[in-house]
């Protein structure tokens, strides 16, 4: 599924059950991965603290957290993107792939895993494409000056932080998947690879 897949690690699961997990060998994938990790971590933990503090200030103390919706909100965009593109680096990303379970070794079955890379690929440079749109247009605001730029109603925070964080993790879905589709056609035209 990825194109260095002499780099991945099989490791046991007490149940018996076997995954694959890839390891970054690159300098790019031990810095994006690194920046997966950090943000995903902090993300999380501050999630926790400002949902935890929110509900101890409403229960407990019976007053509310001002305007604490929108820094979740923040948080929980930069928490999910930056999860996707790890899920794409790693290769554990959701999909609902029977070709690869139910399907004998074949040059159909390489066919096949090639389409769906394809597409996959087409769609997420697709929405890679909206998501920069996004991103520009938080940052310069409808008219493109940087008058008027879409913020949060209660702290004012600037969109455009949210919407950074979609374009960075479709960008780095788009760079994952075009490695796994040229894994795939490798595969499928030279007929060796690993692409599983």
């Amino acid at each position: 599924m990825t194109a260095n897949s002499e780099h991945i690690e099989t490791v046991a699961l007490p149940d018996d059950e076997i995954i694959t997990v890839r390891k970054p060998v690159t300098v790019l994938d031990k810095i994006t991965v690194s920046f997966y990790s950090i943000v995903c971590f902090s993300m999380s933990m501050l999630l926790v603290i400002i949902i935890s503090a929110a509900t101890i200030m409403r229960y407990l103390l019976q007053m509310d957290l001002y305007g604490y919706e929108e820094w979740v909100k923040i948080f929980a965009f930069w928490l999910y993107f930056m999860g996707a593109g790890y899920g794409a680096f790693a290769g554990t990303h959701v999909s609902a792939d029977l070709v690869q379970s139910y399907m004998k070794e074949s040059g159909l079955k390489r066919f096949i895993i090639f389409f769906r890379t394809v597409v996959t690929f087409l769609v997420t440079l697709l929405f890679t494409w909206y998501g920069w749109e996004f991103f520009i247009f938080g940052f310069t605001g409808p008219l493109g000056t940087g008058v008027a730029l879409p913020r949060t109603v209660a702290w004012r925070i600037p969109l455009w932080t949210v919407y950074l964080a979609i374009f960075l993790g479709l960008l780095s879905m788009s760079w994952y998947f075009m490695l796994e589709m040229i894994a795939a056609g490798k595969k499928l035209f030279n007929k060796g690879g690993d692409i599983s």
